[in-house]
């Protein structure tokens, strides 16, 4: 028996690398990444993040994320036809053809695929291409607790957002003036193993499978590279504290569509609402954020004493100072300062060491000292709200009053 699962659970390994979303899993975090650096080089005349900082730190909660679900749906016994996990993988695909990645959200994939499977069947009769039950029994209420599930992934992602692992830009303020923006922002893939009907193994218990609803007596194992995602552009706070929130929010509407989806297996007439709300739920969250961060001045903007820190390259000196994204440099080897420009120059008054005093988020002042090695002047590794780096010099100066 236990031999027989573990033979079924490497099949399922290898099934997954003839699922097409694990490929395009690859392309488009490549592809992400590109036009983001493309964007940072035009932003600040440099690359900040690497290609791949969408996924940074990301596969630990997946993996664990994944076996957890995995536990889940193998122990319930929540049965997929193939042809329904092969639909999910589609849609998946066609939304993230858009390159946002807001609708990698499950309210959107997930949802989206529920909605078509629910009214794709009768649709099918009234044609003679494909075969009306070309998807057979569809698992309603086991697609409602998948889908209430990643968003609970999704909002555990955006509680753990760190505060230097943001992605800067520049942006226009109300004013027309260039202030600093963050995109909160990250990309994974969650591989979980789906039951199937048809295979080798047999019911190990009297209830199992639960959620199953054909006539099969057999099952199988597939291992399915689920991908999920977000991007929220946050102007008016530090973006740490506007990815908790909204993590905060996401995890609170998963318990509501966790038990909408729960109670589809005694009332399948829910699924419309679990969808509905997982949707609405999404978009109202989507909605709250862009009002509130309308609502509010602009956090990275040109203050009137000193620098504020927009971002920090990872890897840079800059970045063993354990400066914090937000704080503000007031001055430098003593001197005060209040662009850029002051900031370099300040530098290489002192030679070898330098001397950085900072803000806090208090308003409390410490010291960093640090040696300054040759080149270090130039690439030290602070980003701070400036113009775009091909305006700098067409265009006057300008600020922003908080």
């Amino acid at each position: 028996m236990v031999e027989l699962w573990l033979i079924e659970i490497l099949k399922a390994i290898g099934k997954m690398f003839l699922n097409p979303l694990f490929y395009w899993a690859f392309i488009l975090i490549v592809f992400t990444g590109y036009f983001r650096i493309k964007g940072e080089r035009m932003d600040f005349g440099s690359k900040i993040f690497n290609l791949f900082s969408e996924w940074k730190q990301t596969w630990v909660l997946s993996i664990g994320f994944g076996i957890f679900l995995s536990l889940v749906s193998i122990g319930v016994g929540i049965v997929f036809s193939l042809e329904t996990l092969l639909f999910i993988s589609i849609i998946v695909i066609l939304l993230s053809m858009t390159s946002r990645l807001n609708l990698l959200s499950a309210s959107y994939t997930l949802g989206l695929t529920i909605l078509l499977l629910l009214f794709l069947p009768p649709l099918l009769t009234k044609q003679s291409y494909i075969d009306p039950d070309f998807f057979g029994v569809i698992n309603f209420p086991g697609l409602a607790i998948l889908l209430a599930l990643f968003l609970v992934m999704e909002g555990m992602m955006l509680r753990r957002t760190k505060r230097n692992q943001t992605f800067p830009t520049l942006t226009r303020s109300r004013r027309g003036s260039w202030v600093g923006a963050h995109h909160v922002k990250k990309m994974s893939m969650v591989p979980f193993f789906a039951v199937v009907p048809i295979g080798d193994l047999s019911p190990f218990a009297s209830f199992w499978p639960y959620l199953s609803f054909g006539p099969e007596e057999t099952y199988s194992l597939v291992l399915v590279p689920f991908l999920i995602g977000f991007n929220y552009k946050v102007i008016g706070t530090l973006p740490h504290l506007a990815g908790r929130k909204l993590g905060h929010q996401i995890l609170l509407l998963s318990v509501i569509v966790l038990a909408l989806a729960i109670a589809t297996i005694w009332m399948p007439q829910l699924i419309l609402v679990a969808v509905a709300i997982a949707i609405i739920g999404k978009e109202f969250i989507n909605y709250r954020h862009r009002v509130t961060e309308q609502s509010q001045a602009p956090y990275f903007y040109d203050v009137p004493e000193g620098l504020r820190v927009l971002s920090i390259i990872p890897g840079s000196p800059a970045d063993r100072l354990d400066v914090l994204v937000g704080e503000t440099i007031t001055k430098v080897n003593g001197k005060p300062i209040n662009d850029v420009d002051a900031f370099y120059h300040a530098l290489q008054e002192k030679g070898a060491h330098y001397r950085l005093d900072i803000v806090d988020d208090h308003g409390e002042v410490r010291f960093v000292r640090a040696a300054m090695y040759e080149g270090d002047d130039h690439e030290l590794g602070f980003i701070f709200p400036d113009r775009p780096y091909g305006f700098r010099e067409e265009e006057p100066k300008e600020s922003v009053s908080s």
